[in-house]
């Protein structure tokens, strides 16, 4: 009796988990696509090669070597891995009979599904353009129900310095079968110190006595640079009297400080914002957001709108706060103004919207339009395409 016991709860834990294995079967993976993809592709080259000459160091005059300077680029290449699941719009044509992650379907920007359920996409790539070398992700998670919208999502485009990710949960109103409003709330995270510009900072900082307390040239001090009074001349011209400026191995790299300030500075300007950045940690904050959409579709006219709005009401959870947006014009020519540090700083609003239109006038004739407009913080992304088709018959 006890091996028969046994024996029956074995095939009773099989079958609970062969179901379980289909239930997230079901769920999570049919109708999915795994895919590992790539392309090549010549590089950007100019079209007219840069050329020099090397004179010879005995004699100036003799004939010189023609030396090619023309930047040449390997080729350009991505590949990528991923898993999707995303269902599309109606009026969404597949391009191609397969997947290899380089898709834009609007179901990652609009706020609903095409369809109730779960979807998502995990995608990683590594990419190199024009030499340089970059990664770039998508992970997005979303549930949508008739009455709720739960979505996670990260994205970082390696070529533009962009990183971002996000968590919201929303409540979900239909209003008839077309149309859909929800409200929540959004949890944002960002690497970038959005709004803060550290070097514009430390030269309008001001001393006691009303004067600039970092003299503009004084940054090359701080990497090495040094500068001496002196006199100089060339090719027989009048001497000069000036400040030469020499790097930190000696060598000259400026003469005179306007020299200097066009030349050298504007280098050294992004190397100082670039080391303060990296001494902030990332921010995170939340703000309610609202949202709307609208979708007919006929197969001779459809519609397609939606949009999301957040609320001047953020609240940084984490990062430091007088770095953060929220006091992006609390810097003036005292540093970090007093007044501004103490309070709640000043609010903004985010928003995204987005539209899709085609109508088919006739057998031969259609035309569309379609756009899409994104705010976040102080970055602005938009993309729009209008055109008509028509077809001999």
């Amino acid at each position: 009796m006890r091996k028969l016991f046994t024996l029956i709860c074995f095939f009773i834990s099989i079958n609970s988990n062969g179901q379980f294995l289909k239930e997230v079967y079901n769920d999570f993976l049919k109708y999915g696509t795994f895919y590992v993809a790539g392309d090549i592709s010549n590089s950007y080259q100019t079209q007219r090669p840069n050329y020099f000459i090397r004179t010879d160091p005995d004699n100036l005059y003799a004939i010189p070597e023609v030396i090619d300077n023309t930047v040449y680029h390997p080729f350009d290449y991505r590949y990528g891995i991923g898993i999707r699941k995303l269902a599309r719009f109606d009026y969404e044509i597949k391009a191609k009979p397969y997947y290899d992650g380089t898709e834009n379907n609007k179901a990652l920007s609009s706020p609903t599904a095409a369809v109730q359920g779960l979807e998502y996409l995990v995608h990683y790539e590594r990419e190199r353009e024009r030499s340089e070398e970059f990664s770039n992700l998508r992970y997005f998670l979303r549930h949508t129900g008739k009455h709720h919208i739960v979505k996670i999502e990260q994205r970082k485009e390696g070529n533009v310095g962009f990183h971002y990710a996000s968590a919201e949960v929303r409540g979900r109103l239909p209003i008839g079968k077309k149309f859909s409003i929800s409200a929540g709330a959004m949890l944002r995270f960002h690497e970038k110190a959005y709004g803060y510009n550290p070097v514009e900072i430390w030269l309008n900082e001001m001393n006691d006595y009303g004067n600039a307390a970092n003299t503009w040239y004084t940054l090359g001090h701080q990497y090495g640079y040094s500068d001496h009074y002196t006199s100089y001349s060339m090719d027989g011209a009048p001497t000069i009297y000036d400040w030469i400026w020499l790097d930190p191995e000696g060598n000259v790299a400026a003469y005179g400080d306007k020299d200097f300030r066009d030349r050298v500075m504007p280098d050294l300007m992004n190397r100082y914002n670039n080391e303060q950045w990296d001494l902030l940690s990332a921010f995170m904050e939340v703000a309610p957001v609202v949202g709307f959409d609208f979708y007919h579709y006929r197969k001779n006219f459809w519609i397609h709108s939606y949009g999301s709005y957040l609320l001047p009401y953020h609240k940084y959870v984490k990062g430091e706060e007088q770095f953060s947006y929220l006091h992006r014009n609390g810097w003036g020519k005292e540093g970090h103004t007093a007044d501004h540090a103490v309070t709640d700083g000043e609010q903004w609003s985010d928003y995204q919207a987005g539209i899709i239109f085609g109508w088919k006038i006739s057998k031969s004739i259609g035309i569309f339009a379609e756009g899409e407009y994104t705010k976040f913080w102080d970055s602005e992304i938009f993309n729009s395409s209008v055109g008509i088709n028509f077809t001999f018959r």
